[in-house]
């Protein structure tokens, strides 16, 4: 029998969020487990996820790591309310 692979580790983004600190978090996982999830839900979250990603992919440049994000929407409980939230799921690719 087959192991499904686990699941990404999941990384909620706020519109408070520092894009430098995501940013560093996406970027370690990548490293250590080659993919990541991260979660917004608003449009100034969802900028400051945009940004981290794209600050991320300078982050793994060193190490010949690019990153692959595919952008879904997903539902969420947030404080006893369905809400609907962009999860990015993020994967490292070899540097081209």
């Amino acid at each position: 029998m087959t192991q499904s692979p686990p699941a990404p580790e999941v990384l909620r983004v706020s519109g408070q969020s520092r894009p430098n600190a995501v940013a560093g978090a996406v970027a370690a996982l990548l490293r250590s487990q080659g993919q990541a999830e991260v979660q917004a839900i608003g449009p100034a979250a969802v900028n400051q996820a945009v940004k981290a990603l794209a600050i991320a992919r300078g982050y793994l440049a060193g190490d010949d790591l690019d990153l692959a994000a595919q952008p879904a929407f997903i539902k969420l409980e947030h404080e006893q309310e369905e809400r609907t939230a962009l999860c990015f799921l993020v994967r490292a690719v070899p540097r081209a």
